[in-house]
């Protein structure tokens, strides 16, 4: 089933990470993560990791929309396959989970791509959402000549 949930910020899954510098393994990791257009050898992340007010969670990126105050639409689908990627964090001990009751329900690993770190140069990696970065900043980067 692939129904429209009532999403909050109470229901994004909270993390701890194992070391300081797991952070950036993480985040980078997230990055070969996600949806797959085989043909096109895209890669669209499905999950990013939020540092907030000490915290940590792993979120989908329709979650970070919401966030913003942005029309999102996320589905069970969404958050189980959010809950899988956390899962394989977790296995790979990057990441330690703080909420285990929201993993219950999880995507079928035949949903999601996993990258290894050689593969990521053979395809093109495309977040959904760009931590950080204003819509508007995002175009004047890409239209601005390099010099």
């Amino acid at each position: 089933m692939n129904e429209e949930i009532k999403w909050n910020p109470e229901s994004m899954l909270e993390v701890k990470l194992k070391q300081p510098d797991d952070f950036l393994k993480v985040r980078e990791t997230l990055t070969r993560i996600g949806v797959a257009s085989r043909k096109d050898r895209v890669l669209f992340q499905s999950c990013h990791i939020l540092h907030k007010q000490g915290r940590y969670f792993i979120v989908h990126f329709k979650e970070l929309f919401a966030l913003d105050g942005k029309t999102a639409n996320i589905s069970d689908n969404d958050i189980e396959r959010r809950n899988t990627i956390a899962q394989l964090l977790k296995d790979w001990e990057l990441i330690e989970i703080v909420n285990h009751d929201k993993l219950d329900n999880k995507a079928p690993l035949s949903q999601i791509k996993v990258l290894s770190f050689k593969e990521k140069n053979e395809w093109k990696l495309e977040p959904k959402y760009n931590i950080g970065k204003k819509k508007e900043e995002e175009e004047q980067s890409s239209e601005s000549p390099q010099v």
